[in-house]
């Protein structure tokens, strides 16, 4: 724990550090392994996951205290208000004194609970399902922090073409206005230009919105200042080299998925449920000693004490023969609830099984989209460039320049959103299975080992 905080403390030093030497802006340059870094360190849901396993734990302790002795301090005084009377014959006189003290000690220990030693098990168990909680919380929040810092890549990089898309627009505009200054160009074709030009303003500022809106989400998810501005130090082409990688080296078994871990937690805890359930057959033993002091006087109660010791040892047997059938059907109830436990997770695997199938073909048709878009910008690009020369020899249209940018626009906007889809896929497939790196992000052992 020390150490992840010391590497969240050198992490957050370097990059307000290069902030500094930057400029004066509060601006946080973060890739993607930061942002998942300091989510895992600060997110709230993370630190009450770790909580519980510490709470659990300590309930485990307290169940191993009911194993050890009690022992109990005891003291007493009682005064006497109106002595018994005792008759013999014709006779009557008053017996007992005005005061009676005791004090002393009484220790008993369980030496046979057999329902007992089986509710320790369980105690493990719940730890185990609250380590695995844990670890399912910080597998969302990953899967959460990368799609939401995807999602800000594409909105950055969508601005970046829309922007590029508005300057060639704006410089085609100037060109239609010196035209129609010398004559050459229509006044038509001149307006069209400035109109083609403001229309892109609007998506320029709706694009300007979205990144301010995943910008705050991400710090939200990473437990950040609003005031702290973070800039991605990547962009969607970053990923484009490796994404072919995950794709041929994705393991799509289940082994470590959380919902089939914790499933079978339960399963577990349900059959030690039941043999605990079993063990209230059986008789229960428990010893015991006492140790004391009284002391009987009469007169006042601050004098004349005679304290007399005497002790006891003793075993208590308690076995409960019948109670009206609870404990048949209890157990009864426990076996059933085995039983759907099983079918319960036949039909989680059916339905994990099958979406993992589908995120795959979502997965593999996207990287086809990827590569139709790429091509389809790189052609995009080929006519852009063949008008923009026609365009500068005074042989191309208005309505030819802007259907070449038009298609250019649309080409790159969908080829960013290929990528952004297969990222999310990728990362939508790694929580469904599970295998996201924690260990890569500092995460504890024992909450990133398998059980």
């Amino acid at each position: 724990m020390y150490l992840k905080k010391i590497s969240k403390i050198a992490l957050l030093a370097v990059a307000f550090v290069s902030m500094a030497t930057a400029g004066h802006a509060e601006t946080l340059n973060v890739t993607l392994d930061e942002c998942i870094r300091i989510a895992l360190s600060d997110n709230p849901s993370i630190i009450v996951a770790d909580m519980e396993i510490q709470r659990v734990d300590y309930s485990k302790k307290e169940t191993l205290g009911q194993l050890f002795p009690n022992v109990d301090f005891t003291a007493n005084y009682a005064r006497t208000l109106a002595k018994q009377t005792m008759v013999m014959g014709e006779q009557s006189f008053k017996v007992g004194t005005d005061n009676s003290h005791s004090v002393g000690f009484s220790g008993s220990i369980p030496i046979i609970v057999p329902a007992l030693w089986k509710s320790i098990k369980l105690s493990d168990n719940q730890i185990l399902q609250n380590i695995e909680n844990a670890r399912s919380s910080r597998l969302s929040l990953v899967n959460q922090v990368k799609n939401a810092y995807y999602a800000l890549l594409l909105a950055r990089d969508s601005k970046r073409v829309i922007k590029a898309n508005h300057e060639t627009a704006l410089l085609t505009a100037e060109i239609f206005k010196k035209q129609f200054e010398i004559g050459v160009a229509s006044e038509y074709d001149m307006t069209r230009a400035r109109v083609a030009a403001t229309t892109l303003e609007p998506s320029i500022l709706d694009a300007q919105n979205s990144i301010d809106a995943l910008k705050l989400q991400l710090k939200v998810l990473m437990g950040m200042d609003a005031n702290v501005d973070i800039e991605p130090s990547e962009t969607l082409d970053t990923y484009k080299a490796s994404m072919y990688d995950y794709t041929m080296a994705v393991d799509t078994s289940l082994v470590n998925n959380p919902s089939l871990r914790l499933l079978d937690l339960q399963t577990d805890y349900m059959k030690k449920a039941l043999e605990t359930q079993k063990m209230s057959w059986f008789p229960n033993l428990y010893g015991s000693i006492n140790y004391m002091w009284n002391s009987m006087s009469n007169g006042s109660p601050f004098k004349n004490f005679n304290w007399n010791p005497y002790s006891q040892a003793a075993l208590s047997l308690s076995w409960n023969l019948f109670s009206g059938g609870q404990r048949y059907f209890k157990q009864k109830e426990a076996e059933i609830s085995v039983r759907e436990m099983k079918w319960q997770r036949e039909n989680l695997t059916r339905s994990l099984n099958s979406q993992v199938e589908t995120q795959l073909n979502n997965i593999k048709s996207n990287l086809k989209q990827i590569e139709s878009n790429a091509a389809s910008v790189a052609l995009a690009e080929k006519s852009d460039n063949i008008m923009q020369e026609s365009f500068r020899l005074g042989v191309g249209t208005f309505l030819q320049i802007q259907d070449t940018q038009n298609a250019l626009l649309g080409a790159r906007l969908s080829y960013y959103q290929a990528i952004y889809n297969l990222l999310v896929s990728q990362s939508n497939l790694e929580l469904m299975l599970g295998n996201a790196p924690l260990a890569k992000y500092g995460v504890p052992n024992e909450i990133n080992k398998k059980q």
